[in-house]
């Protein structure tokens, strides 16, 4: 059948779609398309497509030998290559799991079971004293304090308690005045204060090591469902329900002690903001203390609406100027967005859904970059670790999923020509990423270097010998240019002409048909040594073997590779050779 998917404007920097799913819990980056395409495909052949920079135009899709290929009128590699695979399944709750927190080395795990359950995050054992009890109806949230030292955990029972993680001892344990529901709790970034939101449509401040409140916070009309300090502290937004109105979202002073809120944003979503949280690294968040009041920051929030929306946060401090601009929306949830998280490095939000599915976006592009729907039911948290490494997802279906986020740029940083977007002379003096008659002058001496022939270098600069040069030097016009020895004329001769032929050669010398099975699955690009691995699929063999010194699972499966045996596929290795020689 024919299928088209998406129309997306020239810029790539301003939407995305979702449309490769990997099997077995593997989720993987997908393509910003640049014109309306068409997928032709069987129904039993599901298409992908990778990141790529330049304007690619899909053509077909078709299956051939177990692998499914892409035909492109043009292939550039992109810079960025996400993989989550699902390294663990918990299993221990007995109801919906309502909540996800990582410390340094812990995972907390919380549910309507009424329990909460701690894991190390070294191999997921549950620690001895787990689970902690003494909620007495659902946890709606948690949160460790930034040393990792206390847990905060909320719950319909009315309570706030607060755990000693060292020795699984609750160490507090308060209620707001009215003893309602409490939604929501929030650890400030220096750990000494907590916010708490609760169904008194009220918001408090606690003092972590006095443990009491300090001051509530009134002015929405609605339950408090969600809050969160701004990353210098000084600043706490809250957000509401807003059934009957529109969700609101509210600032209010941390510090100086203002008792009304400092600015509203009406209608932040329809229905409610169901969460919201700071970047830790944009504008003033992070870098040395500035002496200016004025600070900036990133602010994202999620609701009813099926909406992520970036702001751009304002204020003086110490004054009532605060101002609150919508920078951005971030469509593709289908449903209410419960929960969303900024990555410690602020370069990701993931974003959760009723919609069962959990999506990572580019904070600075405003792109789509992962969507994982593994869940059989609301996904209802999302949490990464502190090293960025990894996301934990919490669902109705009583599980949490923990996923490993690697790039696979990075697994293949120490394979030498598929280094992403940099011109990189090899020891056999080839250069990826550039055809030779591209070279520049400076590319040429580089070249020359790597050969070990750096004292030819002056000659070749004051000559102006660039790559088009190159290629039309005769040895005779190398002892011109003062070359003398035969063995280094004949050495520069020979490897100027393999260079014809390099491992990575750019798209444009490419014959403009490249056979789509020509071409690694890893890479894209050109395989010079194709060998077949466990799962079945041909890899070019360094591509393959630096995967595996990383990663035990299949690149294309996502299942783990049962032997690191490696065939040679000698056919079509010559099939490759035939195709270059007549082309």
């Amino acid at each position: 059948m024919t299928k088209t998917i998406a129309c997306l404007p020239a810029d790539p920097f301003t939407d995305s779609v979702t449309i490769f799913r990997m099997r077995s819990g593997h989720s993987r980056l997908n393509f910003h398309m640049y014109e309306v395409f068409t997928i032709t495909e069987s129904p039993s052949c599901h298409c992908g497509v990778d990141n790529h920079d330049t304007q690619p135009i899909l053509q077909d899709c078709v299956h051939l030998n177990r692998q499914r290929f892409r035909i492109w009128s043009k292939r550039i590699r992109g810079t960025s290559n996400l993989v989550a695979s699902n390294v663990h399944t918990i299993t221990a709750h007995t109801s919906d799991v309502t909540a996800v927190a990582f410390s340094h080395n812990i995972l907390a795990t919380c549910s309507a079971d009424k329990t909460i359950r701690l894991w190390d995050t070294e191999n997921y054992s549950e620690l001895s004293f787990s689970p902690l009890t003494g909620h007495s109806y659902m946890i709606h949230a948690c949160d460790f304090s930034p040393n990792g030292a206390t847990l905060a955990t909320c719950s319909t029972d009315g309570t706030l308690k607060l755990w000693e993680i060292k020795s699984g001892q609750c160490v507090a344990s308060l209620s707001h005045p009215s003893e309602c529901v409490i939604r929501a709790c929030r650890f400030s970034r220096d750990g000494a204060k907590l916010v708490t939101g609760g169904d008194d449509d009220s918001a408090f401040l606690l003092d972590v090591s006095q443990k009491k409140f300090l001051r509530s916070f009134k002015g929405h009309g609605e339950s408090v469902v969600s809050a969160a300090f701004s990353p210098d502290d000084n600043y706490i937004v809250t957000g509401s329900s807003g059934i009957d109105f529109g969700g609101d979202l509210l600032v209010w002073d941390a510090q100086f002690g203002h008792g009304k809120f400092l600015t509203r944003v009406s209608g932040c979503h329809d229905l409610a903001v169901s969460c919201c949280q700071f970047s830790p690294t944009y504008g003033n968040a992070s870098g040395p203390p500035s002496a200016s009041t004025v600070k900036k920051f990133l602010l994202a929030t999620g609701g009813k609406d099926n909406l992520v929306k970036l702001w751009i946060f304002e204020g003086d401090v110490g004054s009532v100027n605060v101002k609150v601009t919508l920078e951005t929306m971030l469509p593709g949830h289908k449903e209410t967005v419960q929960w969303l998280c900024f990555s410690p490095d602020g370069e990701y939000i993931a974003s959760c859904s009723l919609d069962k599915t959990v999506r990572l976006w580019n904070a600075e592009l405003h792109q789509c970059v992962l969507d994982i729907d593994e869940h059989s039911s609301y996904v209802t948290c999302c949490a990464f670790s502190r090293d960025n490494g990894y996301l934990a997802t919490s669902s109705n279906d009583k599980t949490v999923k923990v996923w490993k986020l690697s790039h696979t740029s990075k697994i293949m940083n120490n394979l030498c020509g598929y280094e992403s977007g940099e011109e990189t002379a090899t020891q056999d003096g080839t250069i990826s990423h550039s055809a030779v008659e591209m070279w520049t002058v400076e590319d040429v001496c580089q070249w020359l270097s790597a050969l070990g022939l750096p004292e030819h270098e002056e000659k070749f600069r004051e000559n102006a010998i660039d790559g088009k040069e190159l290629l039309a030097l005769t040895a005779a016009d190398l002892e011109t240019l003062g070359v003398v020895a035969l063995g280094h004329r004949n050495k520069i001769v020979r490897t100027r002409d393999m260079c014809k032929y390099s491992a990575s050669p750019s798209a444009d010398s490419e014959p403009a048909h490249m056979p789509e099975e020509f071409l690694c699955p890893i890479t894209q690009e050109l395989m010079r040594d194709p060998v077949i691995a466990a799962d079945g699929y041909t890899y070019d063999r360094p591509a393959i073997v630096s995967w595996m010194q990383r990663e035990q699972r299949s690149p294309l499966t996502n299942l783990e590779l049962t032997s690191t045996q490696l065939m040679p596929n000698r056919t079509l290795k010559m099939m490759i050779h035939k195709f270059l020689q007549t082309s």
